[in-house]
């Protein structure tokens, strides 16, 4: 079967991370992030952004508490706050077409799962969004897992779920943390940004 992406002929499984890699959230993140963080004297930009790609929403705001250290910043509390101001967009949600492609081609054929930094109900949504849950064998939210990307847990708890050995498990990603939990589990990875 052949898609823009390749699937790699020892593929056992597909695991696609959801932001920024199966649906396109991420203006509707950046613009959350943004409108949140000004309140606390944070001018966050792009470079900022993508450098906490993947990590889940509770230490990207430790990891800002401790670069930008301002006041009244409750990383948990702020946390929250940029998800309920992400949710208010969230029907903005779009399928990544490359991507979209792979998953749909190979339903019904691979076990295919979602691993993901955010938590069960924006995932949830988000999948509702795009139209694609009932194509998912099974999902992983960092509520699932003790250490998020770019520790491999996540990914081998997916793995774990769908019954197949990591080794023949294809991870579909778009950051780096994410990349490197992949490789840490011991996946093979695609870099979607290389196709989108």
């Amino acid at each position: 079967m052949t898609t823009k992406i390749p699937v790699h002929p020892e593929t056992k499984a597909l695991i696609f991370d959801i932001d920024g890699t199966l649906a396109d959230t991420m203006p509707a993140h950046f613009n959350a992030f943004r409108k949140v963080l000004s309140k606390y004297g944070i001018d966050f930009n792009e470079e900022l952004f993508n450098s906490l790609a993947g990590v889940p929403v509770g230490p990207q705001m430790v990891m800002l508490k401790e670069k930008y250290k301002p006041e009244n910043f409750e990383p948990a509390l702020v946390a929250r706050e940029k998800e309920d101001e992400y949710f208010k967009s969230i029907e903005q949600a779009k399928p990544i077409e490359a991507v979209y492609e792979v998953l749909m081609a190979y339903h019904g054929r691979l076990p295919i799962a979602c691993g993901t930094g955010g938590d069960k109900q924006i995932a949830t949504r988000t999948l509702e969004v795009i139209n694609v849950c009932d194509k998912i064998d099974a999902l992983v939210t960092a509520d699932d897992v003790e250490n998020g990307k770019p520790a491999p847990d996540t990914f081998l708890k997916c793995a774990d779920k769908l019954g197949v050995e990591p080794r023949y498990c294809q991870v579909f990603e778009d950051g780096e943390p994410g990349i490197q939990a992949a490789l840490a589990a011991g996946m093979k990875v695609t870099d979607i940004r290389k196709y989108i």
